[in-house]
């Protein structure tokens, strides 16, 4: 090696000891601080993926209501209303409030479902009963005690009774199963009533919904016979019985003298 090149070669070598030194605590500190945070649970995981988009982001937003705790102590709840873009269809829009809900308030302190809880399904039945299938960790890490676990339920039930009118009785299951309580107090074998005056969504109302569409996708010329077929569903739909019981139970018949 050419001795010329050999203090350009020392400098760089003392160049680049200063800037390891410089530079080395920072990424130390870095990493410590990236090997401190918790890791991501799989529950956590699981709610980016199944997290349900909004049907339209960009059409009009709608006043939601949403119940979270109202801080006092006492299991009360506090209705807040945001601005969401809320789809029409009754189960998507329950599933949009409820996750929602279970993203949790701006203050965590007023959460009242698990942070890791995932919505796993929502589906509902033609009576108004909605089906609501919730992931392990609203058992498991919701605190014990009825005082916490009927405000849990009672923060969904008030929630789907202000935005999905269409909602009557709220049945809760955990990962797809029935099960006896809550996390040991709130029986979940029930069902919950939500809004005794709901409308039941019966094969007729959902046949005359399906007819009105089409009377109104109908040219002016064919405007008579939509809406002859309008008022032979809406004659069949006042015939429909709203049920005074919860699904599964019946009411005994009255004895006659």
């Amino acid at each position: 090696m050419n001795r010329k090149w050999l203090p350009w070669l020392i400098c760089a070598l003392a160049l680049a000891v200063i800037v390891a030194g410089i530079y080395f605590p920072i990424l130390r500190k870095r990493l410590r601080q990236a090997t401190q945070l918790p890791p991501q649970s799989e529950e956590q995981a699981r709610r980016e993926l199944t997290q349900t988009t909004p049907a339209s982001t960009s059409g009009p937003l709608t006043k939601t209501r949403l119940f979270w705790s109202s801080g006092a102590g006492d299991g009360s709840l506090m209705p807040v209303t945001v601005d969401l873009p809320l789809a029409n269809d009754p189960t998507l829009r329950a599933k949009q409030v409820l996750n929602t809900l279970l993203a949790g308030p701006v203050n965590p302190e007023l959460r009242t479902l698990p942070p890791d809880a995932v919505l796993l399904a929502f589906y509902m039945l033609r009576d108004g009963t909605a089906i609501a299938d919730f992931s392990e960790a609203l058992a498991t890490n919701i605190p014990s005690g009825i005082e916490s676990e009927q405000m849990a339920v009672d923060s969904i039930s008030k929630t789907l009774e202000a935005n999905v009118p269409q909602v009557r009785w709220l049945k809760i299951l955990i990962h797809g199963q029935e099960v006896d309580t809550l996390a040991g107090h709130l029986d979940l074998t029930r069902t919950f009533l939500v809004n005794a005056k709901a409308a039941p969504i019966t094969a007729a109302s959902a046949h005359a919904a399906a007819q009105a569409t089409d009377a109104a996708k109908q040219p002016a010329s064919k405007a008579a016979s939509g809406k002859t077929a309008t008022a032979q569903s809406k004659s069949v739909t006042q015939q429909s019985l709203t049920p005074a019981t919860p699904p599964g139970k019946l009411t005994p018949p009255v004895k006659k003298p």
